[in-house]
């Protein structure tokens, strides 16, 4: 007789994967503002780079690749004003 956990399981599986689906698409998001910035030659300090890898929130990720897509600085991208 089965315990009848097949369930339970496949639901925390299914956590996990979604869960993993959110930090790769903001590791991307990340990526991304990174290489628009690189590629318009716009430079990135130290402290810029880490503030955008260490953030995990996709929404401000989000508005930071659009600000890169202008931004003439790192630190334009950054600005809440």
């Amino acid at each position: 007789m089965g315990t009848g956990l097949s369930h339970f399981r496949g639901f925390v599986a299914e956590s996990f994967r979604d869960e993993g689906r959110v930090e790769g698409r903001v590791e991307g998001r990340a990526e991304d503002i990174l290489r628009i910035l690189a590629v318009r030659g716009v430079s990135v300090p130290d402290e810029a780079r880490q503030r955008v890898t260490a953030c995990t929130d996709l929404a401000v990720l989000d508005v930071w690749f659009e600000r890169a897509v202008t931004a003439p600085t790192a630190d334009a991208v950054f600005d809440d004003s």
